[in-house]
């Protein structure tokens, strides 16, 4: 499944990403209030102007030997007088492969953490205070009790349950 991923900003002007499944799926969200800020858990969001340019160069070069020395940097063209340099935009299918790496190594990440449930705001908690081992955990927490855990110095990271195989079975 393909995502479309929107530049969003809170009032504060944090700036991060939106995953969406589509439009009409991110107009949905935004109506009900459900996107907040990763940061300061703010409802006030805003989608910002972004490029649908992804730099993929690197999945045309040839690989680099281990011994090769690290290649020079060329700048980029300069536009002609009075024009604009232009980017070439990735093919549809080169861009759902990247779109599927991404979220293959986001699982990856998600799946190397302890599932701790409805917990999650006690053993974070516990975690912070040094009175439980420190490890990557991951649950459930209501948008009030994320911005108590970001008052106390506590940092968290909303992640879609769509990036988290367990909670899809």
């Amino acid at each position: 499944m393909a995502l479309k991923v929107f530049d969003l900003s809170c009032e504060h002007d944090h700036v991060f990403e939106g995953w969406f499944a589509s439009q009409e799926s991110y107009d949905d969200q935004f109506a009900r209030g459900l996107i907040r800020c990763p940061v300061c858990q703010s409802g006030q969001i805003t989608r910002r102007v972004s490029a649908p340019h992804l730099n993929v160069s690197h999945l045309r070069r040839e690989p680099v030997r281990a011994s090769a020395q690290p290649e020079e940097r060329a700048e980029a063209p300069a536009p002609a007088a009075g024009g604009r340099a232009a980017v070439a935009a990735p093919s549809s299918d080169q861009l759902a492969r990247l779109q599927a790496e991404v979220l293959r190594q986001v699982r990856r990440i998600v799946r190397q953490t302890e599932d701790v449930g409805a917990q999650f705001v006690d053993e974070a908690r516990r975690m912070h205070n040094g009175e439980a081992e420190e490890r990557p955990i991951r649950g459930v927490a209501s948008v009030a009790e994320c911005k108590e855990l970001a008052e106390e110095g506590i940092s968290i990271m909303p992640i879609p349950e769509i990036l988290d195989d367990d909670r899809l079975q």
